[in-house]
């Protein structure tokens, strides 16, 4: 199991990205991914799930002149919420979690 300091600084990046969604995440994981395994395991998921998500969103936000990414964007708001809470609670448990529906752009 993760230390605890590594465990709260890998909870931190999903819970910090409700206030800055790039900022925050971002220096806790440059500061941090050299020193623990497992805060760098969380910043790239975070970072491949804020890419991934972006891109849905633009394509939702297309496919909204045929009024169905309306419902898309909806969709994806909550999916995000939800994901990110899930996360949160699992690096704080010391888990390595794989949010659904991410492309894995950072390995």
């Amino acid at each position: 199991m993760a230390p605890k300091e590594d465990r709260l600084l890998a909870a931190g990046i999903y819970v910090l990205s409700f206030f800055t969604v790039f900022i925050g995440p971002l220096v806790i994981w440059l500061l941090k991914k050299d020193d623990s395994p497992f805060v760098d395991y969380h910043g790239k998921e975070y970072f491949n799930f804020l890419i991934s998500y972006a891109i849905y969103s633009i394509v939702s936000s297309i496919l909204v002149l045929i009024l169905i990414g309306i419902l898309l964007l909806w969709v994806l708001g909550i999916m995000a919420f939800i994901f990110t809470i899930i996360a949160a609670v699992r690096a704080y448990e010391g888990q390595e979690y794989r949010i659904p529906f991410v492309i894995r752009f950072i390995k």
